[in-house]
């Protein structure tokens, strides 16, 4: 399949008006998802309080990983339908019932997202007319998941697409493709983010359900752009089985299955990190040697949110006493003696001293290269995780102060 497209789906983006007449005119805002057959859905959503109307449909319909007969996704951009009250849970229930009967589909067999501006009604009057325009343009061509991708962009600068495909003990291979948006309003548990997994493999909604909450919690919650946590963020994942119909995978299959699956969800993270807005750097922190997961998760946070980590990255500074410092108040005990720092290799601090580097050299380093990985080893244990960011630039600062004005 030279498109990449898994068995059995199809999909489209169109352009329907939402951010108005104020908007850019042809502007791609509204993408279906359309699968052939019923499909096991899971998904992972924003720990937002304050969460917008389709994250409450969508939590609504797969209950705690026992989505089944999921047929479609419709998502649109420039409008987050949050903090929308009754009105905006009824639009979102309208987008998945006009979706359910343009393709024919029963009734509470299609799941919704929308992203953009928080505050503001959807405009339905141009939504409507885009939901019957998107399903009639679905297909398989190559151009349709680019088209798709795009329609989901906000602030975003390039539409972030990925694929997998593998190779079953049975011999069928498998497809995976993952899309996403995400530039700002980024923050773990969860990213900020849309996105949208799809697959023809053959997999059980409970299974289905932890292998994605296992893999978004080393990929899209291992990522932080500015500490600010969304209203709306959502990530699905739909398995409609045409690769092989009535086996489920399990053993090895399954094991390269969920591989496949966090591989995908890792390339959808680094590029929503290294498309960030303003950003000039993607920025990786590691760390290793801790006791747990969760802790090395934490320590990367506090280095990835430090204002001051992320402006000295931008500025080519080599300051490595910001990252070890942001370290130590993440709350986290750990043995500063042992602690060493690295860039990309290059050691800055061992043992709980300071290398002899040379600061301009490793400055120049810093603005020639890109991606940028600093890596905190620890000696506590064998645990460790990996979290993609970014720095903050001056065009960060601008974007968002100009954002609804």
């Amino acid at each position: 399949m030279s498109d990449g497209i898994p068995a059995g789906w199809s999909m489209s983006g169109v352009a329907c008006g939402i951010r108005g007449s104020s908007g850019e005119p042809g502007r791609l805002d509204l993408a279906v998802w359309h699968s052939d057959r019923p499909a096991s859905a899971a998904g992972v959503f924003t720990k937002n309080l304050v969460f917008a109307a389709p994250v409450a449909v969508c939590r609504q319909r797969l209950h705690g990983g026992h989505g089944h007969g999921f047929q479609a996704v419709v998502a649109s951009s420039g409008n987050a339908n949050a903090c929308t009250g009754e009105r905006g849970l009824a639009d979102a229930l309208e987008m998945t019932g006009a979706v359910e009967k343009r393709l024919g589909l029963s009734e509470g067999t299609a799941l919704v997202a929308n992203t953009g501006v928080i505050g503001r009604f959807l405009p339905m009057e141009v939504i409507r007319p885009g939901i019957d325009q998107a399903c009639q343009a679905a297909d398989r061509r190559p151009q349709s998941v680019e088209n798709a991708s795009r329609a989901i962009m906000t602030t975003d600068t390039r539409p972030k697409v990925s694929r997998r495909q593998m190779s079953l003990s049975s011999g069928e291979t498998v497809h995976i493709l993952g899309m996403a948006k995400g530039a700002a309003m980024i923050a773990p548990d969860m990213a900020t983010m849309l996105s949208f997994l799809f697959t023809d493999a053959p997999v059980s909604p409970g299974v289905l359900h932890a292998l994605l909450r296992r893999s978004s919690a080393r990929t899209f919650n291992c990522l932080s752009i500015d500490g600010h946590m969304s209203t709306n963020d959502t990530v699905l994942l739909l398995a409609n089985g045409a690769a092989r119909p009535g086996q489920e995978l399990h053993g090895p299959d399954l094991e390269h299955f969920a591989q496949a699956v966090e591989e995908v969800s890792a390339d959808l993270a680094g590029a929503i990190a290294g498309d960030a807005e303003g950003a000039t750097k993607l920025v990786y922190v590691e760390v290793e040697g801790m006791r747990k997961e969760s802790e090395a998760r934490q320590i990367a946070r506090a280095v990835a949110d430090s204002p001051l980590v992320k402006t000295a990255i931008y500025g080519a500074d080599p300051n490595w006493g910001r990252i070890v410092s942001a370290a130590g108040y993440a709350g986290v005990p750990f043995d500063p003696s042992a602690l060493a720092l690295d860039l990309n290799g290059k050691v800055l601090y061992e043992k709980g001293s300071p290398t002899a580097f040379d600061p301009g050299e490793i400055s120049r380093f810093m603005r020639e290269t890109n991606p940028l990985v600093f890596r905190l080893t620890f000696q506590e244990g064998s645990q460790g995780c990996r979290l993609a960011s970014c720095d903050l630039t001056p065009e960060y600062v601008r974007l968002n102060s100009d954002y609804t004005t």
